[in-house]
């Protein structure tokens, strides 16, 4: 026993450290930091009895992907059993629905003891505490940096937060539509939803556990692809890593950890760094500064071209931007299926190729019953509630996977590798929309068809954004080829496949993908909405968020792999240089964080996790009406307030209470609900309320909304000026709430 605490004792030294350091950096919101991850490495270690036989082929038996595996079983069937209103959404169901879990798991656990089965990683502590403290640091850093603005106001903060707020508050799912007061949520709410439900887990404020939740992805954006490619790494290095070499597969790991989760592109060393440099050398003086969004919003811009302006984020960007959207979310959960393909791949080519002969019921029983694939088919479920996007582009990987498997299974014959194929996937189909019906036959598409793109990237746009990645990915697809067809007899795609590593296979399939989504933008887009002008954005958008990860962690196998393994010495040059210049890219997080958060150096400027403190600070005439409406009212009655355009400060009331109003932002609406007459009346009997000196024509529209309370501050008397009919507002009601300095009030509605 001593001998392992002192093996274990500069480990346990980081951990005081860490933690002494979290409390200075956080101050007063380090208990709900704390509260978080003691949440996550209980939930994980409990989860241990299952994640351990899906990830046993992994060293730490998938330790850390663990704990989003607690968070997604117990979530999601959560949100299933109130979703089919077996279950009000409480914080006790929240609890008792984790318990049960925790239970089963329990019994799992005394089940595989008494067989000799190992779920935890035994032997592997030292590994262990060095992914528990890589992810407590990952963790405290983005949680740190979010303290130095954590208001959920910009961009569409309003809308996350909102959501968060308004399921805070409903006891339904989906909650009442905070912008449509008719109606319920109609959007991909998954994300938020686990935010939520983390919140109420935990007994925190929803102010806080806002910013928590993005930090909490940020985190797993790192150390998921850390311990994938490590896995990867070691699997396919094991023998050549004697001496200084036992380190390259952490290295590997750590590379696609900052090539997921804190790298930037190629855009960053181009315009932030050669053409600065190229101008200065020619006496040119630079007149603008480099922007960090404009790495994303570069094809359509740099140029300009109005008809193809196009979104091409990455986690990064979107890590320091803030936002805590659909898309952001899943990225933790994209990236626990990949990994469980990885450990599922792994674990199938080990038992070998199927036996000839065999019970033709049994066989099929155990190609449906696979484990693996059932928990793959429920995520792809999943992902059509947290970002319907990621169903799509995972289903394709998820087959991609199958069918490779499938063809080393069984030896390359066409007709079985076909037969199985097309049954998992009918499979996996069916279980993943079986699984999602509860939101699906509530949910209206916003999906108007699919169409060719008329607008192409210029070739090079495509290079500056995607030519780092595509190249080292045609490098190591390359190198694998030439090793394994040199010499090989019998050349086919089964004899290919079968001579190809595990790891090696997986990264082609992940960059194989990856390249893939990059050209379908280029090809067709899905219509929505934003056709005139933007008509690639949204499809380009969702596509190569997915591509940056997948290649993310193709680079981060890829280039130690060609840098070991590889014969040819141009293929090693070419990754030593691809390495550098990825490393070069994670230029863009310092720029990033210092335009977004300013002087992060300097703890005494952090400024907390309150999501909502910019009450006092943009809306100060109307601060204390909404938290008065926060602390004071229940449920979910509607208040009216000034409807507006999207992404301004109108919807500042219901967004910071959940309360809804008749109608929030216009084109958001739009997008969910693609029924503009509908809008526009609404937004006319919005003013017709303020502004109408008709008693009788004020009282019927409040009654058609089943509208509680009146709100009039700021943005109200803005918008409507001297036509706002105090008089009769007043007069519908009692005041409830009124700041005689700034005007603002807030009228309770009389019931007739």
């Amino acid at each position: 026993m001593k001998m392992k605490i002192r093996e274990i004792l500069p480990e346990m030294i980081v951990g005081l450290v860490l933690v002494g350091l979290s409390a200075y950096l956080l101050k007063g919101d380090v208990w709900t930091f704390w509260t978080w991850w003691l949440l996550a490495l209980f939930m994980g270690m409990v989860a241990m009895p299952v994640t351990g036989r899906l990830f046993e082929g992994f060293e730490d038996k998938g330790w850390l992907f663990s704990k989003v595996f607690a968070i997604a079983v117990t979530g999601f069937l959560t949100w299933f059993l109130v979703a089919v209103e077996l279950l009000p959404f409480t914080t006790a169901v929240c609890i008792g629905v984790s318990v049960v879990c925790g239970i089963i798991c329990a019994v799992l656990f005394h089940v595989q003891l008494k067989k000799g089965i190992e779920c935890y990683p035994a032997g592997k502590m030292q590994l262990i505490i060095r992914e528990e403290l890589l992810f407590f640091g990952i963790f405290l850093l983005w949680t740190y940096l979010a303290g130095f603005r954590p208001q959920a106001y910009g961009t569409e903060k309003f809308m996350d937060y909102g959501f968060m707020e308004a399921m805070m508050r409903s006891k339904t799912l989906p909650a009442r539509d905070l912008w449509y007061s008719q109606g319920t949520i109609n959007y991909y709410y998954g994300g938020q939803y686990f935010a939520v439900f983390l919140t109420k887990l935990t007994g925190s404020r929803v102010e806080v556990t806002y910013n928590l939740m993005r930090t909490f992805v940020a985190a797993f954006a790192f150390v998921f692809p850390f311990s994938l490619v490590r896995q990867m790494a070691k699997d396919r290095l094991y023998g050549r890593m004697s001496g200084k070499k036992k380190y390259l597969p952490s290295l590997s790991g750590v590379t696609a950890g900052i090539a997921v989760s804190i790298a930037g592109n190629v855009h960053y060393i181009v315009y932030r760094c050669v053409i600065p440099l190229i101008h200065k050398i020619q006496g040119v003086e630079e007149t603008e500064s480099y922007w960090f969004p404009d790495a994303t919003r570069y094809i359509g811009y740099n140029p300009v071209n109005d008809s193809d302006k196009t979104i091409h984020e990455f986690p990064c960007y979107s890590f320091v931007l803030g936002d805590l959207h659909a898309h952001v979310v899943n990225v933790m959960f994209v990236i626990f299926l990949v990994g469980l393909l990885y450990a599922w791949m792994k674990m199938i080519r080990n038992r070998g190729t199927e036996p000839e002969k065999q019970d033709l019921r049994d066989f099929w029983l155990r190609q449906l019953l696979m484990p693996h694939i059932l928990l793959a088919a429920v995520l792809l479920g999943m992902f059509q509630w947290t970002n319907y996007w990621d169903f799509v582009i995972y289903f394709v990987v998820t087959g991609g996977v199958v069918l490779f498997a499938n063809i080393i299974r069984f030896e390359g014959k066409v007709v079985r590798v076909l037969a199985v194929t097309i049954v998992q996937a009918v499979e996996i189909i069916g279980i993943s929309y079986l699984v999602i019906l509860p939101f699906t036959l509530k949910f209206e598409t916003m999906v108007q068809g699919v169409a060719l793109a008329q607008h192409h990237t210029l070739w090079y746009q495509l290079l500056i954004l995607w030519g780092l990645p595509v190249i080292l990915t045609v490098l190591l697809i390359a190198s694998i080829l030439m090793e394994k067809l040199k010499g090989m007899k019998k050349k086919s795609l089964y004899r290919l496949m079968e001579a190809i590593s595990v790891p090696d296979l997986f990264a082609v399939i992940m960059g194989l993908c990856a390249i893939g989504l990059i050209v379908i933008p280029e090809l067709v887009y899905v219509r929505d909405i934003y056709e005139n002008g933007n008509a690639r954005a949204n499809t380009m958008f969702k596509l190569t968020y997915q591509a940056y990860i997948l290649f993310g962690m193709t680079m981060g196998y890829g280039i130690y792999r060609l840098i070991v393994v590889s014969r040819q010495k141009i293929f090693k040059i070419l990754s030593g240089v691809g390495l550098f210049v990825l490393i070069w890219t994670v230029g863009y997080f310092g720029n990033a964080v210092h335009a977004w958060f300013g002087e992060v150096w300097n703890p005494s400027q952090y400024k907390g996790l309150d999501a909502t403190t910019f009450l006092e600070t943009d809306f100060p005439q109307d601060a204390a009406a909404i938290r008065w409406l926060k602390e004071n009212i229940e449920g979910s009655p509607v208040v009216l307030e000034a409807n507006g355009d999207s992404y301004t400060g109108y919807e500042r009331v219901s967004a910071s209470t959940g309360l809804p109003t008749v109608l929030g932002w216009y084109v958001h609406e739009w997008l969910w609900r693609n029924d503009v007459p509908d809008l526009n009346e609404k937004s006319a009997d919005i003013e017709t309320i303020y502004t109408s000196a008709d008693e009788e024509t004020v009282k019927e529209l409040i009654k058609r909304y089943d509208i509680s309370y009146i709100f009039v501050g700021g943005q109200e008397q803005e918008k409507y000026g001297t036509n706002l009919n105090d008089s009769l507002l007043q007069s519908l009601g009692s005041i409830v709430f009124e700041d005689e300095m700034s005007g603002t009030y807030i009228v309770k509605v009389a019931q007739d």
